[in-house]
């Protein structure tokens, strides 16, 4: 039986140790160390004495993950962040009780198999899980750290990210194997060959996007403005200036980020007007952001706006996955006291009905998806099957500039890219901008956080169909399906050798009545 002073020290240890594959993303961006990043945990969940302990540590480990990840929510959610944690870590309770039942003690080699399947999968489903809206949606999945490593990215047009993130945990998953369990290093051995030759398999012959051409695409990033009641008039200007610095270089499109107009452009005609001549001037249409109350409609909503040489073209895409707090609360007769206690939206933005494909002049079809919605993989994919050839992703990040933030969210573009064999265009606001080619390579050079610049890309197109557009998330269906069978399995094996029922207890004498 573990010690009070134990008891504390494992504590302690299960929420560092959860906190520490935060640097496996940007900023650090220590791409290599994800393929270990998660033993000191296991290790310590494999040691628990009982599973109500390794439920606490998985619990305890999976608020360290989510706070260390997600550190620089700090400004806007105060402390709300830490409940918000504490809610999330229950998702790596299933995970952390496979951990203690299949790698505890000494596994035999049929034993350690199972667990370089059925762990990673249980990994997979606490990604899935959290990667729900409701829940504040897939920042953070562990695949999307090899973002800058090609021969793993060719896995995402495979599988999409899930691939890659069971890929990471099974290495993990076999390191502690090599550790712990002398009679499991063949099977360990096994796994980790077997992911190497899988990626060397798909980077050496799975077809590669066939490039069918080029766009120049113009991102517009005016840099931070400050705050004030004109900030909205001083940020659209920027970005005036800036585009009428494109004349004569030719674009195909010019692309604002996320809230770079801040009137809706049917209530503010003059604003419309200037954009018309902006399109006029530089001979592309503008891709522009509106983040203001509907002349039409009631609510605010977030919306991509196509605007060509006579106006809007008609063409708009509101916003569907909205942030949580930042956009709206939550259950909001419940939570909305966030907004007082942070930088909560003191009112909810309206949430779009469905995706929108935008076709170009040149009859190039653009799918545009609104800042954090870049993060899920269904949505890009989605717009792809319907025909885009390139997706764009407007994005601002100016309240958290100084933050991991930024490069978090450009690391993403490289990621959706690989999945659907389309190029990526991630414009921002204030940085980090960047192009993502159809294989999730780096186009051109990125716009800082300090740049305040109008950069023109040469994004290459492609034709051809990626295995994760067509088939979607197999890897999770393979994984539901497995820890399914596992539990079934589970139980008819305890209703086959539990303890017998106990004998129902003889029914009394009857006793003669004199």
């Amino acid at each position: 039986m573990l010690t009070k002073r134990t008891r504390r020290w494992r504590a302690a240890g299960a929420v560092a140790a959860g906190a520490l594959p935060c640097l496996v993303f940007p900023a650090p961006a220590w791409w290599w160390f994800a393929y270990v990043a998660l033993v000191p945990w296991m290790l310590l969940l494999r040691s628990a004495p009982s599973g109500r302990r390794a439920a606490l540590e998985g619990w305890l480990g999976g608020a360290g993950f989510i706070v260390a990840v997600h550190h620089w929510l700090l400004p806007s959610l105060h402390v709300f962040l830490v409940p918000l944690a504490a809610l999330l870590g229950l998702l790596w309770i299933p995970w952390a009780l496979l951990v203690r039942e299949l790698l505890g003690g000494s596994p035999a080699p049929g034993r350690a198999g199972a667990a370089l399947l059925l762990v990673p999968a249980g990994w997979l489903l606490s990604e899935l899980a959290r990667s729900w809206q409701g829940l504040g949606g897939p920042w953070g999945l562990l695949g999307a750290s090899q973002w800058e490593v090609p021969p793993v990215l060719r896995l995402a047009s495979l599988g999409g990210v899930w691939l890659v993130s069971l890929l990471v945990v099974a290495v993990n998953c076999a390191v502690v194997l090599l550790c712990t369990a002398p009679a499991a290093r063949v099977p360990a051995v096994a796994s980790v060959a077997g992911c190497a030759v899988l990626t060397g398999v798909v980077w050496l012959w799975l077809p590669r996007p066939e490039v069918s051409g080029t766009l120049r695409v113009a991102v517009v990033q005016p840099g931070p403005i400050a705050d004030g009641p004109d900030a909205a008039e001083r940020r659209f200007d920027a970005g005036e200036r800036l585009t009428r610095t494109l004349v004569g270089r030719r674009p195909d499109l010019v692309v604002w980020g996320e809230s770079s107009v801040g009137a809706d452009l049917g209530a503010r005609p003059d604003l419309s007007g200037r954009l018309a001549a902006l399109s006029r001037e530089v001979g592309a249409p503008l891709l522009v952001n509106v983040d203001a109350r509907g002349s039409d409609r009631p609510g605010i909503y977030k919306s991509a706006v196509m605007v060509g040489p006579e106006g809007p073209t008609g063409d708009r895409y509101d916003k569907m996955r909205l942030v949580p707090f930042g956009e709206y609360v939550p259950a909001r007769a419940v939570l909305g006291w966030a907004t007082s206690a942070g930088k909560a939206a003191d009112e909810d933005r309206v949430r779009g009905r469905s995706p929108v494909v935008m076709e170009l002049p040149g009859g190039v079809r653009l799918g545009p998806l609104v800042c954090f919605e870049s993060a899920f993989p269904d949505m890009s994919r989605h717009l792809v099957a319907e025909g885009a050839g390139v997706l764009v992703a407007q994005s601002s990040t100016s309240s958290f500039q100084d933050g991991w933030a930024p490069a978090q969210h450009a690391s993403l573009a490289a990621l959706r890219a690989a999945e659907t064999g389309r190029p990526v265009v991630h414009a921002t606001l204030t940085g980090i901008s960047v192009v993502a080619g159809p294989s999730g390579e780096r186009v051109g050079a990125p716009l800082a956080t300090s740049a305040r610049a109008a950069e023109v890309y040469e994004v290459p197109l492609a034709r051809g169909t990626t295995l994760f557009v067509r088939f979607g998330n197999w890897p999770g269906g393979l994984c539901l399906a497995a820890l399914a069978a596992y539990c079934a399995a589970r139980g008819a094996g305890a209703v086959r050798f539990g303890k017998p029922a106990p004998e129902p207890s003889a029914r009394p004498a009857r006793t003669a009545r004199g």
